[in-house]
């Protein structure tokens, strides 16, 4: 018969009934620790966070009242407020036991016990701290997953030679546990890729969780992603997992990972090779079997060479590496794409007449699509929206293409006064918005605080 995998603390002053409780204990759970000396309950409690605490009420000799017990069950419940005690004495004192339950414990046990009475009981706990636990992760889950399924997420929609090498990877990678890195401009389809691989793994009845580190704050970040216990900051008022625990055994995505700071980077990393979590407030490490996917739009590679992104990171989360095309580069795709949009938003706004000709065709292939596929949505929606014709004309979509703002306006061949010029159009363009002026010149942000500074701008 297998053991349960569950941890037990004994903590009683007779030698005798801890080795008697061990012995029981020890036959049917992993972990059976047990402990005469009181005062090493600090110790304890740090080194191990355990399923059941078996708590003697009176450990001084001549002592009945029960008070060393009750002391020590509040600082097991203040350390852990989520502790499942089960109090044990030698006097069935239903005073005692009143107070007992009044104060946190589960249950209470009178000695001598008999063997059956002491291992149902244990067990019973066990399966009710057990229980408690998978709610606390199932709710904090569903939360996550209800809000990504109020969602629109379409299937890929693709008949361009271009994608053909994405759909092929996505076959080959997705009936493996590897790593992915999923490349592209904004707009291309990221999240889009990262589910279609997960709906064809073995994880497919698991977690897909969605983070956008662009959205987290360095301060939220530990507490988001590795998850926090009750009172281990001002606003944390329960035991919360995190989003590597909500996706443990299914497939956690990071979006926008090149966003991350250094020292989001480390953090990160270190989860990734021990391949376990430690809430924040806790000592307990949680192991981890979670597929990971990541995507971004910045030039990893080249801020991995300037500093700015880990290389050891950016080898663990590349295993296998998705580049996707812009829309510019799949043409074939934006009639059916445009089609397949106007299908769902005409039944959306109740506009299923709503039609495309050839000529709106030809207008939208003609266009560069900067914003890629999210861009084509959001002009067709757009369109249905403010119609008055079942027929969507060329008119109904405002596509403005706009200037090459990289293109600078110079009679100099100076390359360091071209530099300057080309981050001042940069900044300029960006309204001032040093983050989205790094992007654009293709540089991490710390570079261009030092161009900045070179050039004293």
């Amino acid at each position: 018969m297998s053991k349960i995998d569950g941890k037990i603390l004994v903590l009683d002053d007779d030698q005798g009934v801890l080795y008697t409780a061990k012995m029981i204990l020890k036959q049917h759970f992993e972990t059976v620790v047990t402990e005469k000396d009181p005062l090493k309950l600090d110790f304890l409690l740090n080194q191990e966070k355990y399923d059941v605490i078996v708590l003697d009420m009176n450990f001084s000799y001549g002592l009945t009242s029960g008070k060393e017990g009750i002391k020590l069950l509040r600082k097991v419940l203040a350390k852990d407020p989520d502790a499942h005690v089960l109090m044990n004495t030698a006097y069935g004192d239903i005073d005692i036991a009143v107070e007992a339950m009044k104060e946190g414990a589960v249950d209470f046990l009178v000695k001598p016990w008999q063997k059956e009475k002491l291992l149902a009981t244990v067990t019973a706990i066990y399966e009710l701290s057990k229980t408690k636990k998978q709610l606390e992760n199932l709710r904090a889950s569903q939360k996550i997953v209800v809000r990504d399924q109020h969602k629109a997420y379409e299937e890929i929609v693709s008949v361009s030679p271009a994608m053909k090498p994405v759909f092929e990877a996505i076959k080959k990678v997705a009936a493996t546990d590897a790593n992915v890195l999923i490349l592209g401009e904004n707009g291309t389809g990221k999240e889009l890729v990262a589910r279609a691989i997960h709906n064809s793994s073995p994880r497919v009845d698991e977690n897909f969780i969605k983070v956008d580190l662009g959205a987290v704050t360095e301060s939220l970040f530990q507490s988001e992603l590795f998850g926090h216990v009750k009172g281990a900051f001002t606003d944390a008022h329960e035991n919360r997992p995190g989003r590597f625990e909500m996706a443990n055994h299914g497939t956690l995505f990071l979006d926008e990972i090149g966003n991350l700071s250094l020292a989001m980077q480390a953090k990160l990393l270190t989860t990734l090779q021990f391949k376990q979590v430690t809430r924040v407030g806790s000592n307990k490490a949680i192991p981890l079997d979670t597929r990971l996917i990541c995507a971004t739009n910045m030039p990893l590679y080249e801020m991995a060479s300037e500093k700015e992104f880990r290389q050891d990171l950016l080898y663990r989360i590349n295993t296998v590496e998705i580049k996707l095309p812009p829309l510019r580069e799949r043409i074939e795709d934006i009639e059916p794409l445009a089609r397949h949009f106007l299908k769902i938003y005409g039944k959306k706004y109740k506009k299923e007449k709503m039609r495309l000709n050839e000529t709106t065709i030809n207008k939208l292939k003609a266009y560069s699509w900067p914003g890629n596929v999210r861009e084509l949505q959001h002009a067709i929606e757009r369109a249905i929206i403010m119609s008055n014709s079942p027929l969507l004309a060329p008119e109904d979509f405002l596509l403005v293409e706009r200037p090459n703002q990289n293109v600078i306006a110079t009679d100099t061949f100076n390359m360091e006064e071209m530099e300057k010029q080309a981050i001042q159009n940069a900044i300029r363009n960006a309204d001032g918005n040093l983050t989205q002026a790094a992007k654009a010149l293709g540089v991490g942000r710390s570079t261009l605080y030092r161009k900045m500074e070179k050039y004293k701008l």
